[in-house]
């Protein structure tokens, strides 16, 4: 009997992270219908087969929280790497993040990149007044990476940004042995290429993984990670001082008169692009029913 975390799944084996090293276990069949899929970040239990080494899963811990694209679970932190040098992150998909990993109950963080190049000011005011937490970094330079690895020991993070922004440069500064490939700018069409291929939890020094994931486009917009319409509005921390004063019970805070929400953002209170992601999203979600959210919801 040992224990560990699984660090990555593929061919069919899951491989874990224990006291005794990284060993290779297989979920049998009887395991998968009764517990469930294995998936990266899972808390196992497993048996060793002395013969070989090699090991079989048991029992997966309940899970404190899962994505379902990119499928990972038991994360402590969903940090968006975003640059307001080319390629520009699109706020939306920032906060596209950001509002998963409030939804989740993760601690979210915006890493601004390429700040050699520009420092991003309006992003930095932006999320400083939302309430999130949020750093500026260079990977060319190194500016700021002791920091942000500093944020991240011990904890479990996963890391996404859209192609080119630097996310893969960031995580090899973080850590040298990381190995992730990094992907040069297509001048042509001014983004980069993705390169990674799936999700693999990374142990760091100090205590810690990391969890690198395919880009933005693994969080799937269309159901926001499976979050209902009348919960958006608590994965805004900026909102929270103004929500119960709207003049209206039930209200979306998209166009209702006598909105506090919508009153904050023409005060500037609220950043402008920030509501414009929260009503993008509402929209994407405004018609998920419960049963569906069922469908893809934590053990």
């Amino acid at each position: 009997m040992s224990e560990g975390i699984i660090l990555k799944g593929i061919g069919g084996f899951y491989y874990v992270d224990t006291a005794d090293g990284l060993i290779a276990c297989k979920a049998r069949g009887k395991f998968r219908r009764t517990v469930g899929k294995p998936i990266v970040g899972d808390r196992v239990q497993l048996a060793l087969q002395p013969e070989d080494g090699t090991g079989y899963l048991l029992d997966i811990a309940p899970r404190k929280n899962a994505l379902v694209r990119p499928a990972v679970a038991n994360l402590d932190m969903l940090v968006a790497v975003a640059s307001a040098a080319p390629p520009v992150t699109d706020p939306f998909l920032i906060d596209k993040v950001t509002a998963i990993a409030v939804h989740k109950g993760m601690d979210a963080l915006v890493v601004i990149n390429k700040t050699d190049v520009d420092p991003g000011d309006a992003l930095l005011a932006a999320y400083r007044s939302s309430g999130i937490e949020v750093l500026r970094v260079s990977a060319r330079t190194g500016a700021g990476i002791d920091t942000l690895r500093a944020r991240i020991r011990g904890k479990v993070s996963a890391f996404a940004g859209n192609s080119g922004v630097g996310k893969s440069s960031v995580l090899n500064r973080i850590d040298p042995q990381f190995g992730a490939a990094v992907g040069a700018i297509s001048d042509r069409i001014g983004r980069g290429k993705h390169t990674t291929r799936h999700v693999e939890l990374h142990p760091i020094e100090g205590g810690g993984y990391i969890a690198d994931t395919p880009g933005f486009s693994s969080f799937e917009t269309e159901q926001m990670d499976l979050v209902l319409a009348d919960d958006l509005q608590y994965a805004f921390p900026e909102f929270a001082p103004y929500l119960g004063q709207c003049r209206f019970t039930g209200c979306a805070h998209i166009k209702e008169k006598g909105c506090a929400v919508l009153a904050a953002v023409e005060a500037g209170e609220i950043a402008r692009t920030r509501h414009a992601s929260y009503a993008k999203l509402y929209e994407s979600v405004k018609d998920l029913k419960e049963w569906e959210l069922l469908k893809g919801g934590t053990r």
